[in-house]
């Protein structure tokens, strides 16, 4: 598996297009969700009805929307319009996980902690960020799993000499290959581990805020 250089610039591929993919969605996801909460409620309905759209469609109907619109901007199919389809379908899921968590918050608590004599940003990342960084990280990480697994959007908006790891499995389903197998398992493990974190996480915090209680 490690000698085969094709399998290995795959799996390079992918890695970092999850982790940019995440850390950019995370971000953004988290920006707008913010921006969102203080938004009137025709505007928020609005974004977020936009925003639901990648999740409550085929992956098919997403796959085709994103090519033909790189396809309209005249952008060439490789890295840049993979990389640029997996922030767009991870974004949704960072702004599904980090809304919750937002609207559980006093809405004073940001006017609050200005009135106390914190600043606008300082009111932002060291109030409410905090209160909210479950949901970020559960975003994040829901984000790297669904931009490490995906085929569908990958498959139609790549290019040649850049495939991810689903990609290459298909590729290789096709014909007996022995790596296969051990690829197959790399990718099971990866996110099976994620999803452990995912569900672990909560648990230990809710212990960890009943043992201060």
């Amino acid at each position: 598996m490690f000698s085969d250089k094709t399998m290995m610039e795959s799996v390079l591929y992918t890695i970092i297009i999850a982790v940019v993919a995440t850390i950019v969605s995370t971000i953004v996801g988290t920006i707008t969700s913010i921006g969102l909460s203080k938004s009137k409620p025709i505007l928020k309905k609005s974004v977020e009805q936009i925003n639901n759209l990648p999740i409550m469609n085929p992956e098919i109907v997403t796959a085709i929307g994103l090519l033909m619109f790189f396809s309209a901007l005249g952008i060439k199919k490789g890295f840049i319009t993979l990389l640029l389809a997996h922030i767009m379908f991870c974004i949704p899921y960072v702004m599904l996980s980090v809304t919750p968590k937002l609207r559980s918050l006093d809405p004073n608590l940001a006017d609050a902690a200005m009135d106390l004599g914190a600043t606008p940003i300082q009111a932002l990342t060291k109030v409410i960020v905090p209160q909210i960084m479950p949901g970020i990280v559960s975003g994040a990480l829901i984000a790297f799993t669904m931009s490490f697994d995906d085929f569908v959007i990958s498959y139609f908006v790549t290019g040649n000499g850049v495939s991810n790891i689903s990609i290459l499995v298909y590729t290789m389903s096709k014909r007996i290959n022995p790596s296969i197998n051990a690829l197959s398992t790399l990718v099971i493990f990866i996110i099976t581990l994620v999803l452990i974190i995912v569900n672990v996480i909560p648990i230990i915090k809710e212990k960890k805020e009943k043992r201060t209680t």
